[in-house]
């Protein structure tokens, strides 16, 4: 199980292996690169299945590039896929944002001391 802060609540996360997945080696990598990094949602305006989607998309990502640039396409790109076009991505450790989204499609979190935005628009 892997904590979750969201808004200063922990909240505990199923392992990979609790969750269904479509590939049981993508899944065991995620889960062993999660159990190095902490997780905390500091906003969101989404379901929690797709948080953990973002979550877990996130961890892939950080896994396949070092390039933060690389990172937020591949975020993107995945999200564009998988939930229709048009997903805006932003990494890094300092940045700022005032951004207008689609109801129940932003979500703002980190993964260790590298910041995550994630929403829909357009």
């Amino acid at each position: 199980m892997e904590e979750i802060r969201k808004g200063g609540t922990a909240y505990q996360r199923p392992s990979s292996e609790d969750r269904k997945s479509s590939s049981a080696s993508a899944a065991s990598a995620a889960s062993v690169i999660a159990a190095a990094k902490k997780v905390v949602v500091k906003s969101a305006d989404m379901k929690e299945e797709m948080q953990k989607e973002a979550i877990d998309c996130a961890l892939s990502a950080f896994e396949k590039h070092g390039v933060e640039k690389d990172i937020a396409e591949h975020i993107k790109k995945e999200f564009d896929k998988n939930h229709g076009p048009t997903w805006h991505c932003i990494v890094g450790r300092n940045f700022g944002s005032y951004v207008t989204h689609e109801t129940n499609h932003f979500v703002y979190f980190y993964l260790d001391q590298k910041a995550i935005l994630l929403f829909k628009s357009g």
